[in-house]
């Protein structure tokens, strides 16, 4: 399998991440607008919910695939969710879904000392991705949120400092 990166949707890539889709089948389970990326580079300008959003394009070597949001609180433990991650359709079944969900974890990690704690919502008709999520580890919740199921990773138990 080619090597996963992601990188920050900056100046440099955030037209060609407007190009990125799913199946139209799947699109109900990631975003209600196309593009999906207009909606994620939306939210880092906003801030909804008073949360610092941002978008990272994934690489498999030098093609860009997916996408995926991180929202965060700084300093938070608990209040890193993944948003709007997706593997384009022609690229889909190739395994870059988990490598690029685990690569995003490793990056939360080094980047984030204060998380303990990554949560993420599922369309509750999206085995795929739900197959996907508890593959690296992230359990359900038993709460909901917009009608969807919450996960949770649990990344860390201390705190730093």
């Amino acid at each position: 399998m080619a090597s996963i990166s992601l990188r920050v949707v900056s100046e440099d890539n955030w037209r060609a991440t407007l190009q990125l889709g799913v199946h139209p089948d799947q699109q109900r389970f990631i975003a209600d607008y196309v593009p999906i990326a207009a909606i994620a580079l939306a939210k880092a300008f906003i801030r909804p919910g008073g949360l610092v959003w941002e978008p990272y394009a994934i690489y498999a070597e030098s093609e860009m695939v997916g996408l995926i949001e991180l929202a965060y609180e700084r300093n938070s433990p608990t209040r890193y969710w993944v948003y709007h991650f997706f593997i384009n359709h022609m690229q889909q079944g190739k395994g870059y879904g988990k490598a690029a969900l685990q690569r995003f974890i490793a990056l939360v990690l080094e980047h984030h000392p204060y998380c303990q704690q990554i949560k993420l919502t599922v369309h509750p008709e999206n085995r795929r991705a739900q197959s996907v999520y508890t593959s690296v580890g992230f359990r359900p919740t038993g709460e909901e949120q917009d009608d969807e199921p919450v996960y949770a990773l649990r990344v860390r138990d201390d705190q730093p400092g």
